[in-house]
């Protein structure tokens, strides 16, 4: 059996099992498996016979709409990689845009060392990503959820071990009023990627059977876990700090609504992804309440 014999076999699975891009998570799966660029695949030798019926077994867990990012335990994240498994949500490449905006929203290096609150965390991909590029940053992760927060600790290790600045993890519910308040007035940056879809909006099998629900839903509106963050928000950030907040596609005008309605903030933006679906809005902690 060659590899391109193969790889037409688990594109035709994954395709009948409704797999939204069969060739290409076919490919990945082969290339995770052999250890090589996906653009290599087709210089390969054939390899042994026992391979392919470990890359069979990977294709079938993904034809059970398996996360392709469950099936491989690593999911890539702006400079970085981290391991993702069941308990936690997989970093989008969407959030990449909320980062991109983050890391040019920070006082330029060498100036005091800015404090950095990365709310939601999961795996902790956003918060790693931050400190990855910004080593004279002090990186606050928070997470509620204790899977979650394992693979978080877990892909924190492996970025020290590379070298990256360590990150400061905690166990804290972003919507308590009463969290982190010995951070108060002390925040150059808040960035949130929460839970944001209404409870009842279709979504992928993947997410729906395999993602873990508090991570994914936040109420009848998707504001149960934006609207007490965004309160929490303007006591976290010292004034002139900035915010952004990650959102559902139709959330838009409601979140920039909340962020309007505290009188706490100037430069409210609404933000779209590569895509040009709308994403996350940002704003920044004006220096007195608005009269």
């Amino acid at each position: 059996m060659s590899i391109r014999a193969e790889l037409a076999a688990a594109t035709t699975r994954l395709r009948a099992a409704g797999v939204p891009t069969p060739r290409a998570d076919a490919e990945l799966l082969a290339a995770h498996l052999l250890g090589v660029p996906r653009t290599r695949l087709g210089l390969l030798d054939a390899p042994p016979d026992e391979l392919f019926a470990d890359y069979r077994a990977l294709v079938e867990q993904r034809a059970q709409r398996v996360p392709l990012h469950y099936v491989t335990g690593i999911a890539g994240f702006g400079p970085i990689e981290v391991q993702v498994g069941p308990g936690v949500f997989v970093p989008r490449p969407e959030t990449e845009a909320l980062l991109e905006w983050a890391l040019g929203a920070l006082p330029t290096a060498g100036s005091a060392q800015p404090v950095l609150l990365d709310l939601c965390t999961g795996s902790g991909a956003l918060a790693l990503a931050l400190a990855h590029d910004r080593p004279d940053a002090i990186v606050h992760a928070i997470e509620a959820d204790p899977r979650a927060l394992a693979w978080a600790r877990r892909n924190a290790i492996v970025r020290a071990d590379a070298g990256d600045r360590p990150i400061e993890l905690r166990r804290v519910d972003v919507t308590d009023p009463r969290a982190l308040v010995e951070l108060t007035g002390q925040v150059d940056l808040v960035v949130a990627n929460p839970p944001y879809v209404p409870v009842g909006v279709p979504i992928d099998p993947e997410v729906a059977r395999y993602e873990p629900p508090g991570a994914v839903f936040a109420g009848a509106d998707g504001l149960s876990v934006i609207r007490p963050l965004i309160a929490n928000v303007t006591r976290w950030l010292r004034p002139g700090g900035a915010v952004a907040v990650e959102h559902d596609d139709a959330g838009r005008p409601a979140v920039l609504e909340l962020f309007t309605a505290t009188r706490m903030f100037d430069e409210i933006t609404a933000h779209s992804d590569l895509a040009g679906r709308p994403r996350f809005v940002t704003a920044r902690r004006a220096d007195r309440m608005e009269e």
